[in-house]
């Protein structure tokens, strides 16, 4: 995910574009929508965060991001009251924590910074799996819309400021995509 300047660093600098334009755009949302969205909004800045090549200097990252997601994962908890289709929240947390410690445990023990061989190999397998089934089926959805948003739900209220749906999915998919990025390095 981090370490020193290399070919990836190209690839580490669209990811944090990517997380930081998607946090930017769900903290826009979390004006009008609050919950999800700024949890969202959390997901996508310290993604970018995490993609930044610092180098040797992030010894910093790791127990910020970690405390940062481990009280995501706290909110989305809090959100699982209002229905199951809040879990994707929590999933997303805790990977964040999980690939901020491994990213962490690399760097500590002489690895090369990016993580790779320190995450459980089942673990990472079975994240990878999930992502790329929402991003397959979120990128299904965000076809499938044309156009036409379906009517909001007591428990999600419509939009604020008339943006349409598709943009929040397009968000929603990019920091999945973002997240299948990140996992190899595990």
């Amino acid at each position: 995910m981090h370490g020193s300047a290399s070919p990836l660093s190209a690839s580490a600098w669209l990811l944090v574009l990517l997380g930081a334009v998607s946090g930017a755009y769900c903290l826009r949302r979390a004006r009008g929508w609050g919950g999800a969205a700024a949890g969202e909004a959390v997901m996508g800045f310290g993604m970018a965060l995490m993609a930044v090549p610092l180098g040797d200097g992030g010894a910093w990252r790791a127990p910020v991001l970690g405390a940062v997601f481990c009280a995501a994962a706290v909110h989305a908890l809090w959100l699982l009251r209002g229905g199951a289709h809040h879990a994707h929240h929590l999933v997303g947390s805790l990977t964040m924590v999980y690939m901020v410690y491994g990213a962490a445990a690399a760097g500590s023990g002489g690895g090369q910074g990016h993580g790779h061989g320190t995450g459980l190999p089942l673990l990472t397998g079975a994240l990878l799996l999930y992502y790329a089934g929402y991003v397959v089926l979120g990128g299904t959805r965000l076809i499938t819309a044309g156009g036409a948003a379906p009517a909001p739900s007591p428990a999600s209220p419509a939009p604020p400021c008339g943006a349409p749906a598709e943009l929040a999915r397009a968000c929603r998919l990019a920091m999945g995509m973002g997240m299948l990025a990140m996992l190899p390095a595990m």
